[in-house]
């Protein structure tokens, strides 16, 4: 029997279980393939941040302690690959003798290389010119003195005098500022930047050159077999902190751990963790409305469904058997539906990814697909056995004959304005969670524990839900009294059966209201991700050109004396504006911060500055206060809080002269706030006149100069500025910096979660739109059958059906408009942690919102003309089939 009633709804009821099958396989894929991804992504972060560290340990042996007795310990730890000895000695001086002037810097440091140092450790130094080993200067160390290979410096040791060397080669320090941390120091109490002047020795010359010295400590740098380390960056921050304080345990006190991989993969946990956030913001509403297109699909056919029932109870079947029968469609509806989910995720993966798991690993890909087919039987259940459950239970067979009436009775969510108290919770849990000291991550710095304020999700969760009831609050109102603006809607369309129409819509509000709020819903779901995407690409570029300062930057040594004028020899092919930029240090109080000087009047031309980037003034008027009088000064929000400053007030700086050496008070008016500027670093800076700063200093010397090249070829002009100027100076490029300052969250995860969700978001509009109002017309073919019977014409059949498909898509997409509008400001508020700096204004993709316009709006068409194709059909051919 459970087949013959299985093959009779394959047969009799194609249209209603594909629709059916289509809700459940679009939750099913959108949940495998977005939890295949997360943990893919996961596994990715961490392996980025292992490959991102050169060193992985940096132990630091104490005073007094063995360093040969160290350096076995740390051998024989677990998932130690390789450990070599580092010298570190302090130095009092550079000096050099170049085309017969003599050249000096201060203090800085000499290190003391082993054999195989490098090929060890490949990332740590970068050969600039030279040869590769031997005596090697750093790239700003041989600026300063004026030094090349081949040429013969003197090292200054404290204790034993200076010691004459001839260099080899120049390098870089790709990651000096981790080379030279102060180990088991916080944080806080780290160098603000590593030393300006170093000299990189072989062991044995290092030793012969420093003995006797004072300030000579050894480092164990250490290389880990990391490919066992878990795959969640927060179980592998977990397990390599625990590895390293055993190492300190185990050493005694002889040892101290700089644990870099551990601080890299410190970083990738709350990335992590952020992307697992916008897996839930962004993932969980698609898998919802995937479910609630599936319940509605089902709901469709549900006075059927309840005929059918009455029926089979008629004829003698007993409610187990009935139940059986009902379950028979929802097995079908899940497993079939279930199945075609599945393979859509793997295609997905496949076609989009380069594999079916989307790169994790067969255990957890299997899990998610596991998880997800089951998700999928439980929707199926939920649509389809619990309605027919509950009619079997609650609904006579004398009531099941009877075509539902429209109900003149409120919902009951509508008698307790549920929608106004979701909205108004939404409101609170929003100002609660955007507050100015809110974090939704808290990963402290160092410490193994991490945890999410998982109550956020409240604010967006409530607007959605309380919006959603709001609209079909306003649906059925706007049906029910207003049903004459209704007919004169309908008029043109339905010309003589306009009221009729109306009072059908006005009978049918209920379903349709119900379709509404779905179209809105995923319109809602597809505009709030995708304004959330194009918002956050947007903010990625505004940090990489604030970093990078412009296009090309091309960035001076510390010290060196180059003027404004030495732009005109970088103005080459390709760029269209050079401007040169100050950048000096001064003391505020106690307080050291950066110092730059602009020429207010240009330096929009080579930059991106935007209003948001400062306060007390549009950067037009700031600018202008900065020409009108030199004097003026942009300050950070920090300093003005710690100074207690208004706008006009003195601000005393000590600054540098270039012609004593010495530090020399300089008065300055606060004029503004300055929160972001080109280059500048994200905590406490100031900007400047140029012009006076130089008078003050005596040297109106450049920090860097800023190209702008149009926004095309950044690359080639970059790379042909570094043939020209060789080591004299440092030139980066956007694209470089793009790769550099975006988080491995920027880069692997957010890209590829929205790419998956931003496709479903265009089905789910589609499926809202078309489907349920196509099963919702084929329903309701016995009504336009009578109408023909009554005299009602084609024309104006199809204009009932017309009216009905324009209802809807202004409903819904006007609707969903309006929702995914305040969602996406709610989005971008409450995760302000991924946005870096926060954003003046939404982007909007105006393409894809037009796609997915347009295909709703296809959708809907093309089920409205299936609609009328079915009116057409002859009442005598209907009628005994209904």
């Amino acid at each position: 029997m459970i087949g013959s009633w299985t093959v009779g709804l394959a047969r009799y009821h194609t249209g209603r279980l594909l629709a059916a099958l289509a809700g459940i396989a679009l939750a099913v894929a959108l949940v495998a393939a977005l939890g295949s991804f997360l943990t893919a992504s996961k596994a990715t972060m961490t392996q980025r941040a292992v490959r991102s560290v050169a060193v992985d340990w940096q132990v630091q042996v104490e005073p007094g302690a063995d360093p040969g007795a160290v350096k076995s310990l740390v051998r024989k730890a677990p998932e130690t690959r390789a450990a070599l000895p580092v010298g570190f000695a302090h130095t009092t001086g550079f000096s050099a003798r170049v085309q017969g002037s003599t050249q000096t810097t201060g203090p800085g440091m000499a290190l003391g290389l082993p054999d195989g140092y490098r090929a060890l450790f490949p990332d740590a130094i970068r050969t600039l010119s030279g040869s590769p080993g031997g005596v090697l200067l750093t790239q700003q160390t041989a600026s300063n003195l004026h030094a090349a290979p081949g040429d013969t410096i003197g090292i200054d040791l404290p204790g034993i005098g200076p010691r004459q060397v001839k260099v080899d080669g120049v390098v870089d320090l790709s990651q000096a500022d981790s080379l030279f941390q102060t180990i088991g120091a916080p944080s806080q109490s780290q160098p603000t930047a590593p030393p300006d002047n170093v000299v990189l020795l072989p062991v044995a010359r290092f030793a012969a050159l420093t003995r006797g010295a004072s300030a000579v400590t050894t480092q164990i740098h250490v290389a880990r077999d990391d490919a066992r380390l878990p795959s969640d960056p927060a179980a592998a921050f977990t397990a390599v902190t625990r590895a390293a304080h055993n190492l300190e345990a185990r050493s005694a006190g002889a040892a101290l751990v700089g644990n870099n991989v551990g601080a890299a993969l410190d970083s990738a946990r709350q990335d992590a963790l952020y992307a697992q956030i916008l897996f839930l913001f962004l993932g969980v509403p698609g898998a919802v409305l995937a479910a609630a297109l599936t319940a509605a699909v089902a709901s469709a056919g549900g006075e059927r469904r309840r005929q059918e029932q009455g029926l089979l109870r008629l004829r003698g079947l007993r409610s187990r058997q009935i139940t059986a029968l009902a379950g028979s469609e929802a097995a079908l509806i899940g497993l079939a539906g279930g199945l075609a989910g599945l393979g859509v995720a793997t295609l997905t993966g496949r076609f989009a990814f380069g594999a079916a798991s989307f790169g994790a690993g067969a255990g957890t890909w299997a899990a998610w697909y596991g998880t997800a087919f089951v998700l999928g039987a439980a929707v199926a259940a939920g649509a389809v056995l619990v309605p027919a459950l509950r009619d079997l239970h609650t609904v006579t067979v004398a009531e099941t004959r009877k075509e539902s009436g429209a109900s003149t009775r409120n919902l009951w969510w509508m008698r307790y304005g549920l929608d106004f108290a979701l909205l108004i919770g939404s409101w609170l849990v929003f100002r609660a969670s955007s507050g100015n000291q809110y974090a939704l991550v808290l990963a402290p710095e160092g410490v193994p524990s991490i945890s999410v304020s998982y109550w956020a999700f409240l604010g967006p969760a409530l607007l959605w839900a309380g919006a959603a009831l709001l609209l079909w609050r306003f649906t059925l109102l706007a049906l029910a009294h207003g049903r004459p603006a209704v007919a004169r809607l309908a008029r043109p369309l339905t010309a003589t059966l306009a009221d009729a129409t109306a009072a059908t819509l006005s009978r049918r509000r209920h379903p349709l209201a119900r379709s509404v709020v779905l179209l809105a819903l995923a319109v809602s779901f597809g505009l709030s991700t995708a304004v959330f995407n194009a918002t956050y690409r947007q903010q990625a570029e505004v940090d990489a050109r604030l970093t990078n300062g412009a296009d090309v930057t091309v960035t001076e040594p510390p010290g060196a004396r180059v003027p404004p004028g030495a732009g005109s020899a970088l103005k080459i092919s390709g760029v269209r504006h050079v401007e040169p930029l100050q950048h000096r240090f001064a003391y505020v109080g106690s307080d050291l911060q950066d110092l730059y000087g602009v020429r207010p009047g240009t330096i929009a031309r080579a930059t991106s500055l935007q209003d948001a980037y400062l306060a007390g003034g549009t950067v037009r008027q700031l600018m202008r206060r900065l020409a009108e009088r030199p004097d003026n000064l942009l300050v950070s929000v920090e300093t003005v809080n710690d100074f207690q400053l208004s706008r006009g007030d003195t601000v005393n700086l000590r600054i540098q002269d270039a012609r004593t050496k010495s530090l020399r008070t300089v008065p300055f008016h606060y004029a503004g706030i300055a929160k972001e500027f080109p280059t500048a670093p994200k905590d406490s800076f100031f900007v400047a006149n140029a012009s006076y700063i130089a008078k003050a200093t005596g040297s109106d010397a450049v920090g860097a100069f800023l190209l702008d090249t149009g926004g095309t070829h950044q690359k080639q002009i970059a790379t042909r500025l570094r043939s020209h100027l060789g080591t004299s100076a440092t030139v980066s490029d956007l694209t470089q910096t793009r790769g550099t300052v975006g988080t491995s969250l920027a880069s692997v995860d957010l890209a590829g979660l929205t790419r998956i969700e931003l496709a479903f978001a265009v089905l789910l509009a589609a499926g809202a739109g078309g489907l349920v109002l196509a099963l919702g017309l084929a329903e309701r073919r016995r009504t336009f059958a009578i109408a023909t019977v009554l005299g009602a014409r084609t024309r104006q059949l199809r204009g009932m059906v017309l009216t009905e498909a324009l209802l809807l898509a202004a409903g819904g997409l006007g609707g969903g408009a309006v929702i995914g509008w305040a969602l996406s400001e709610m989005l971008v508020k409450v995760l302000t942690g991924v946005f870096d700096p926060p954003p003046a204004a939404l982007a909007v993709p105006g393409v894809y919102l037009t796609l997915t316009g347009l295909a709703t709006l296809i959708a809907i068409l093309a089920a409205a003309l299936n609609g009328i194709r079915g009116a057409r059909r002859p009442a005598v051919e209907e009628l005994p089939n209904l």
